[in-house]
């Protein structure tokens, strides 16, 4: 059996965790790389799966060349800050622009491409409460307005006092809700919101296949709503060379409230 691999996500200087099991396969490379539109530096992340009963390290990779392109003729070769954290230097993400990863480790070369969706502004978070398991929930709404006709993915990141919530997993498309104004409610499983704690939103805007692969992870994992008894299976990457993980450019929009 495989083990499983973290799934390490840092957007705006902040790490998200979240676990996946993998078929039965050998050691396998994992990038994991994001691209935003807000102005702290992009990073990738390089790492490898390990045995199922090896201990748990998973062993990031150092010593690739990183690069990241993008339409306009940029070009930022990714410097890295500590083993298999590689961060850009010049690069700015712009929504419209398509964002060519290159990823070379050992003479193999791994590919990736994304194009930044339009930013979908998020206008506000409110609370809605409900009684579950016969106690008081309370859970964030994240309040937009859908443009019509475009074809819109989305998916969010909670942060609670300050620490990133890595339970759930929130994605939301408009397949069943196109232009309209959308209260998307945050149901979350496996914590707690309490009056008074300090939650921030970050809503992404996303490409088809960000969300596929998360919302694959999330049946999968079989958390949130959409639970399944299905055997795990590896999410679909748009990544080249049979590594697994994901490459990113999306829009990066959030707000800080206090739970009432």
């Amino acid at each position: 059996m495989r083990r499983i691999i973290p799934i390490l996500l840092l957007l705006c200087s902040c790490q998200k965790v979240v676990t996946l099991q993998l078929n039965n396969a050998p050691p396998q490379l994992v990038i994991e790389g994001n691209v935003t539109d807000g102005l702290q530096p992009d990073t990738v992340k390089i790492m490898r799966s390990v045995n199922f009963y090896a201990d748990n390290t998973f062993p990031m990779v150092s010593g690739a060349s990183v690069t990241i392109s993008d339409n306009t003729g940029v070009t930022d070769h990714l410097t890295e800050t500590s083993p298999g954290v590689y961060i850009t230097s010049t690069l700015q993400g712009k929504p419209g622009n398509t964002y060519n990863l290159s990823v070379v480790v050992n003479d193999t070369t791994y590919s990736a491409s994304s194009t930044m969706p339009l930013l979908v502004p998020l206008d506000s978070i409110t609370f809605r409460s409900s009684n579950r398991f016969n106690r008081s929930q309370i859970n964030a709404v994240a309040n937009f307005q859908d443009p019509p006709g475009v074809k819109n993915y989305y998916r969010f990141q909670e942060y609670i006092n300050g620490t990133p919530f890595t339970k759930d997993i929130f994605v939301f498309d408009d397949r069943l809700s196109d232009g309209k104004y959308i209260q998307y409610e945050l149901d979350m499983d496996s914590i707690y919101l309490y009056v008074g704690d300090q939650l921030k939103v970050d809503m992404y805007c996303v490409e088809k296949n960000d969300y596929d692969y998360f919302f694959q992870l999330l049946r999968s994992s079989g958390t949130g709503t959409f639970n399944t008894n299905a055997s795990p299976a590896n999410p679909s990457t748009n990544i080249s060379n049979g590594a697994y993980g994901y490459f990113s450019a999306h829009t990066d929009r959030s707000k800080t409230v206090a739970v009432y």
